[in-house]
């Protein structure tokens, strides 16, 4: 098993940028006003484990194939997140559902951990850590998504009302975007030079 830490680095800041802005963290945000904030993040953190697990599968896969084959998949896939960040959120604020009280571990951790693994599945996250996972290594990938998400998650929980009022997600949401779209350029550059 080989860690590279700037692969962490860099899906950790990618999944950190592009998760930040999504849906799932309201979604924390409104079970932690009406459930134990810790067991919605165990619920939540869980599903995210599931679901890079399943992305770092995929990405695993596709790293199989011929190095320009990936890098193509790669940069169109890079590119594919930044025109989905940069064109705006479409209708993700409309997607709040209303949430009941739930008490104990096992009811909150269930509910917390079903609401994320049905809303992550295609993700913008889950295909980003897919394509990192072809090429930057899974382990390395794993982490840093996995810690990302997990601090999303988190950061929602304590101080998702700060950042609401405060941030303004579209600013997020562009950062992310042009993140990778910088990455999209590079990787179509290097099927050329590399």
């Amino acid at each position: 098993m080989h860690l590279d830490f700037l692969a962490i680095l860099t899906a950790f800041g990618l999944i950190f940028l592009a998760e930040l802005p999504d849906k799932t963290m309201f979604a924390s945000l409104a079970m932690g006003t009406r459930m134990r904030p810790l067991y919605v993040w165990f619920g939540t953190s869980s599903a995210f484990i599931v679901h890079v697990a399943i992305a770092v599968g995929a990405g695993s896969l596709i790293g199989l194939l011929p190095d320009w084959i990936v890098k193509l998949v790669s940069a169109s896939l890079f590119a594919l997140g930044a025109f989905l960040l940069l064109r705006g959120s479409g209708g993700d604020d409309d997607d709040e559902t209303e949430v009941t009280t739930v008490t104990g571990f096992w009811p909150v951790y269930s509910t917390a951990f079903m609401a994320v693994f049905i809303s992550e599945w295609g993700d913008l996250t889950q295909i980003t850590t897919a394509n990192l996972a072809a090429s930057n290594g899974t382990w390395s990938t794993a982490i840093g998504s996995a810690a990302a998400l997990m601090s999303v998650s988190a950061l929602a929980l304590l101080a998702g009302k700060f950042i609401a009022k405060r941030v303004p997600l579209k600013t997020v949401q562009r950062i992310g975007g042009l993140c990778m779209l910088g990455l999209a350029i590079w990787t179509a550059v290097e099927i050329f030079t590399g």
